[in-house]
Parts: C-alpha cells; structure tokens; sequence
C-alpha cells in the first residue's frame, strides 16, 4: 500500500462508483460530517444525505449521495450508497 494513502471503494447497487488510493475521504455522518486519513481508527457509521468527497493524486472529487454506511478497517475505506 503506498505511504500516508488509503483505499477507497464506493459503490452503490448498481455500480462501483470508484476505487483506487487517496490521501482522505471526507464523509456526510449521520452525527455530522467527518474526515479519515491514513490509520484511522476502525468503525461502522450510518451516512446522511451529503457529498463524499476525496483527494486522488492533486484532483479533488465528490459524489452525490443519498445516504448509506461506510466501514473503515486498516486502511480501507467501504462505502455503500443508496444513490449516486
């Protein structure tokens, strides 16, 4: 795994929306929004209605969602959507 990167998976039922490393995730929490980095600590959240956004080399990205969860574990970063 390359260093202070970690992996991240989008996907929704129909698609995956992206996978590949970034250098953070910025996610919409069910208790507000919150960001992960490289070794973050492991956990399950509820997602709200929001934006994922994630930095992907220089690009900034995002995605629309409508909700869903996301895991974080050793990372890696899966989240699961209801809308993209």
């Amino acid at each position: 795994m390359e260093s202070d990167k970690i992996h991240l998976l989008v996907v929704s039922p129909e698609k995956t929306c992206f996978e590949g490393m970034v250098k953070y995730v910025r996610l919409p929490g069910s208790a507000g929004l919150f960001a992960v980095f490289e070794n973050h600590a492991p956990l399950i959240s509820s997602l709200n209605a929001g934006e994922v956004v994630y930095r992907s080399g220089e690009n900034k990205n995002s995605i629309a969602i409508q909700g869903g969860f996301v895991e974080v574990n050793g990372n890696k970063v899966s989240v699961c959507i209801t809308e993209a």
